[in-house]
């Protein structure tokens, strides 16, 4: 049975797509079968992340009766599958809508985990659905704290269960929200923190995730320990002093500190 895993947030330009591409890759390291879907048809960026340019066939040619979901699967880094979006103009329909909530349920059944890259707001209702998890992506800003509250709610009240937050673009700086003030904001736990790291924006530069073109960074330490504790298999990186805070962090919040 397919597990869907929605990567949500409550506003645009938190990394949101980014991480989902990247956790899609880190699970397909650690041997699952996995696939990630761009289901942002205005705007699409998936593909590019994960260096697959100008798919022939996508997502569109779903939503139009032409082809099925495993028509348009593309091979990615690590064996993950890509669904790409394509691109139009004309947004959602209700009758896409629709046509796409059931295409994602014929995901073939090799797949073991299905990645869901939400369109960002309250579009994302528009693939929530009910028996889904959510991750919910923010930044340490009081604006995306309260927009990622309010995907919190839009996701339970389309059936999703929200099984943590992952705070985006840390920088440990006086001025941003502490993981106390986001947990209480949300109501959630704080699963992942992800410092900011300028391999980031040059993996994106090099179109390639960045567990795979910089598989030392920090995030993607931080994005492996994630996909890990997703599939409860042990992870341990090379330690460091941002490393050893964030484990005492997340543990602290489990209850194992």
């Amino acid at each position: 049975m397919t597990r869907y895993i929605v990567v949500a947030s409550g506003k645009g330009g938190v990394g949101k797509t980014t991480i989902a591409a990247n956790l899609a890759v880190a699970l397909a390291m650690f041997g699952k079968r996995t696939a990630v879907i761009d289901t942002d048809i205005v705007m699409a960026n998936l593909e590019i992340i994960l260096g697959l340019r100008n798919p022939p066939v996508a997502l569109i040619d779903v939503l139009s009766g032409r082809l099925n979901i495993k028509d348009i699967m593309y091979e990615g880094p690590e064996g993950v599958k890509i669904i790409p979006a394509g691109i139009t103009l004309d947004g959602f329909s209700e009758q896409n809508m629709e046509m796409l909530k059931a295409s994602i349920k014929e995901i073939p059944k090799n797949i073991e985990i299905l990645v869901i890259d939400a369109p960002a707001g309250r579009d994302a209702s528009m693939v929530m659905d009910e028996g889904q998890e959510v991750l919910i992506v923010t930044i340490p800003q009081v604006s995306s704290i309260s927009d990622a509250l309010k995907m919190k709610i839009l996701a339970e009240k389309m059936g999703g269960k929200t099984i943590g937050v992952v705070l985006n673009m840390v920088e440990n700086r006086a001025r941003e929200v502490t993981i106390e003030e986001v947990e209480n904001t949300i109501d959630s736990n704080v699963i992942s923190i992800i410092p900011s790291d300028d391999k980031v924006k040059e993996a994106l530069a090099y179109e390639m995730p960045f567990v795979v073109r910089y598989p030392e960074s920090r995030p993607s330490r931080e994005i492996l320990r994630l996909a890990a504790g997703l599939i409860g298999k042990d992870y341990h990186p090379p330690e460091s002093i941002f490393s050893r805070i964030t484990d005492f962090i997340v543990g602290l919040r489990n209850g194992k500190v």
